[in-house]
């Protein structure tokens, strides 16, 4: 399914939680489509069951995946829902960035033309909700 740096300094669950996130957003993983087992997904990866377990549990917090007793953890169709917490986070951590890309000689016009690059690829905006 995807493949894990495991030389990187972010730690193994943070990477997995990323990578699942991203096959959601990008609707590789439909809404209430079974993701992998735990027990799958460590024999397929080759890590401990319990790193899956933690990535799990939060893809589950921030509402990207709901878990049903005996049946497995499914992608939550409601994940497009807005968290103003989270949406706050991000923004503060794009100001930076922004900031940082214009410190170091990146122009106004490239970061639009990025951003509306990103835009165009990935479907994103209020238009495709």
């Amino acid at each position: 399914m995807f493949e894990l740096d495991m030389r990187s300094r972010k730690p193994i669950y943070e990477q997995l939680v990323d990578k699942m996130k991203e096959l959601i957003m990008n609707e590789v993983l439909k809404p209430d489509e079974q993701v992998p087992s735990v027990r799958t997904l460590a024999t397929e990866l080759t890590i401990n069951p319990n790193t899956i377990q933690k990535a799990y549990r939060e893809l589950e917090t921030q509402g990207f995946i709901y878990s049903i007793k005996g049946k497995g953890s499914f992608v939550n169709p409601n994940h497009k829902i807005r968290d103003s917490e989270k949406i706050k986070t991000i923004k503060q951590e794009l100001e930076k960035l922004i900031l940082e890309a214009l410190f170091i000689g990146i122009s106004v016009n490239e970061l639009i033309q990025t951003i509306q690059e990103l835009d165009s690829a990935k479907g994103g905006g209020d238009e495709n909700d």
